[in-house]
């Protein structure tokens, strides 16, 4: 699974740099399989409605998701919170953090979240598509300036994690 994910993650963020008028190689160029990673998530069922994952955005360049049928995965559309409806027959691409910065805001990081089932088990499994620690992203686009300043990977994941143990949340690209 993890191999079939990371291929369709490399193919999709070139068609979305290729669209977006950007280099189609950089992903190829900058991307390792150590820092790309797959986590598979499982939440009990709890009469309470809880947060089975907080609302957040990813902080990578593309996730790829798998949920089971049981649904609970949520995202906000028009300033609103919407149920995305489980389909055995597909997978589900999030735009990340880094991606956001390095299209200059042309594709935006969405915001999301799981909530538990009060009466069944539910699982799911994300597979995160990073770059190499050292890889650097510049927002530059030919027809408007820089939405963010320039940062490693590195640097991003270091101040996600101060902002979380400082805050108890990741503050992201603001």
């Amino acid at each position: 699974f993890a191999t079939e994910v990371a291929s369709l993650a490399q193919k999709l963020a070139e068609i979305l740099a290729e669209k977006s008028g950007k280099k189609s190689t950089f992903f190829q160029e900058n991307s390792l399989p150590s820092t790309c990673y797959l986590r598979l998530n499982r939440y009990p069922p709890c009469p309470i409605p809880l947060f089975g994952l907080m609302p957040h955005t990813d902080s990578d360049f593309l996730t790829v998701l798998y949920q089971d049928q049981v649904g609970g995965l949520q995202l906000v559309k028009d300033g609103k919170w919407v149920a995305v409806k489980p389909n055995p027959e597909a997978l589900f691409i999030n735009i990340g953090d880094l991606f956001q910065a390095w299209s200059n805001d042309c594709y935006k990081s969405v915001q999301h979240c799981a909530v538990t089932n009060p009466t069944k088990e539910r699982f799911s499994v994300a597979y995160f598509f990073c770059p190499s620690y050292d890889t650097v992203i510049e927002s530059c686009s030919s027809d408007k300036p820089s939405v963010y300043r320039r940062f490693s990977f590195k640097e991003y994941r270091q101040q996600v994690q101060e902002d979380v143990q400082n805050y108890g949340y990741k503050i992201g690209l603001p």
